[in-house]
């Protein structure tokens, strides 16, 4: 073998507790899980100092390249990633303003996003992508077969309301560089689940790895209510932004987004962070109403961990926004519950400077021109570790979290587990070590952190990429190894036979 990884206490997600396991490496695969591994079986043997061996983290909910360009911001966000325990990062993308700032048909613009990404990623990658025009609708088919991508996004308030605020309908049409004729509408968004309804049945083998991810918040709502805010001029920062964009806004979305689903027979569809009790509570409703549908319900780390009296104010500024202390709460009782499939990070590293106003650079506390989203892939092991187990959320749960339930839906089935056959993603975490996170000890290039000050309890100290250390002890190690990852991967092997894939 190439490595035994000794001395660990490994965390599966099927487990009862972490096991006492060595771990057999060789040509990037786990081919041996034992008490006891002879230490001259292998060409190298690494020293687990008695530390969690978690799963590679899949985080499933990545914006890498919407600020910076993407050549620069997948070294430094994948870095980050590899700090935080991911090793599969799928990242959103679209055409229209930001990233790449093109529109157009995906086949030329995937391509270039391919070709840009290559070689720059320190973790493997995937892409979900959002058909934005009624010709990417036809072209799904081929990202499916031709390049791989299985999860398809729609961003249901971008129609009638800006990324970072109040837009116009005909502004909205500038920024996704869409024609005067295409619509960004609740029909777009049916066509689009019943276009994932024909690749089910046209592909049986992939069906259960096809999928339909929502942003739920309704355009309508958050411009009247976005108006009422500002006219009343009473709340100021993350409270505003909040009000701003309520919860129902939230939940009705939910509700239309699961009777299309219905309508259309497109049944695995993702709910994607869910921030407020209403909207929990509505995908719960959903679920019971259309049992037929497999529904995902996810939330992020920074709703978990921050609410909207938070110091970090501008600088936690997300769609949807941070919520009240009691939706926290919310969130933390159906996770623990087992109602939610999934946490990620959402990460967008956005830099300190597009958190001001631009007017008066040392304002950073004007919500309105401060542009949406953060980083914070670096923390989602450790905040979810941290605050889990005082909640008495098992390790073995956090692992199906961040690990095996993404990475089970989003067709990596080679991922998410430590399993013989399964790729060798590791991560080591010293479970007694506390720290305070500090955004100069970051990765990333954001060069701040809303989760600045917080006391942590569990620190990442080694990642490994398919038996491969990338990330140990503060410093990232090698070269960038990341792989693009067609979807749905190819189940683990054993002794030559194939694993039989379990159901997601």
């Amino acid at each position: 073998m190439d490595l035994i990884l000794n001395n660990v206490r490994v965390v599966r997600p099927s487990g009862d507790g972490p096991e006492n396991l060595d771990i057999g490496i060789e040509n990037g695969r786990i081919v041996r899980l034992e008490a006891t591994i002879p230490v001259d079986e292998a060409a190298t043997v690494l020293d687990g100092q008695g530390r969690l061996a978690f799963p590679g983290l899949v985080d499933g909910h990545m914006h890498v390249g919407i600020y910076s360009p993407l050549a620069q911001d997948a070294i430094t966000e994948s870095k980050a990633a590899a700090m935080g325990g991911v090793t599969s990062a799928i990242t959103y993308f679209r055409t229209g303003q930001y990233y790449l700032n093109k529109g157009g048909p995906y086949e030329a613009f995937y391509p270039e996003v391919l070709d840009i990404s290559h070689g720059k990623y320190w973790v493997d990658y995937a892409y979900h992508l959002a058909p934005i025009s009624s010709a990417h609708i036809d072209e799904m088919e081929s990202l499916l077969t031709n390049h791989g991508v299985c999860s398809f996004k729609i961003f249901m308030f971008y129609g009638g309301y800006g990324l970072h605020g109040k837009s116009g309908k005909y502004a909205q049409k500038q920024f996704l560089m869409i024609g005067d004729d295409e619509s960004y509408d609740i029909a777009h968004f049916e066509f689009i689940m019943r276009s994932a309804r024909k690749l089910m049945i046209r592909y049986p083998d992939m069906a259960d790895r096809i999928s339909v991810s929502l942003h739920c918040e309704l355009a309508d709502i958050l411009n009247a209510y976005t108006k009422i805010v500002q006219n009343e001029g009473k709340l100021t920062g993350l409270r505003a932004y909040s009000a701003a964009r309520p919860p129902h806004s939230e939940g009705l979305a939910v509700w239309i987004a699961s009777y299309l689903a219905h309508e259309t027979d497109c049944l695995n569809i993702n709910l994607l962070h869910l921030s407020s009790r209403k909207a929990v509570e509505a995908a719960l409703m959903m679920q019971d109403v259309f049992p037929n549908i497999s529904f995902r319900r996810e939330v992020t780390i920074g709703h978990l961990l921050l609410d909207y009296d938070a110091p970090a104010s501008c600088h936690a500024k997300v769609n949807p926004p941070i919520r009240s202390r009691e939706d926290v709460e919310f969130l933390w009782e159906k996770l623990l519950e087992g109602r939610i499939d999934w946490v990620v990070s959402d990460h967008a590293c956005c830099s300190g400077e597009l958190k001001t106003d631009r007017r008066d650079p040392k304002d950073n506390n004007n919500i309105w021109v401060s542009k949406s989203g953060f980083g914070g892939t670096e923390y989602l092991l450790s905040g979810l570790y941290s605050e889990g187990t005082k909640r008495g959320l098992s390790v073995n749960r956090m692992a199906q979290l961040v690990s095996k339930n993404p990475a089970e839906r989003y067709g990596l089935l080679n991922k998410g587990d430590i399993e013989v056959g399964y790729d060798a993603d590791l991560v080591l975490l010293d479970p007694d070590e506390t720290f305070t996170v500090r955004a100069a000890e970051s990765q990333s290039a954001q060069g701040y952190t809303p989760f600045e000050g917080m006391q942590l309890t569990g620190r990442v100290k080694t990642t490994l990429l398919r038996g491969e250390i990338v990330y140990d002890n503060g410093t990232i190690v090698g070269p960038a190894r990341g792989q693009y990852l067609r979807r749905p991967t190819s189940p683990p092997k054993i002794a030559g036979i194939a694993a039989p894939a379990r159901s997601p």
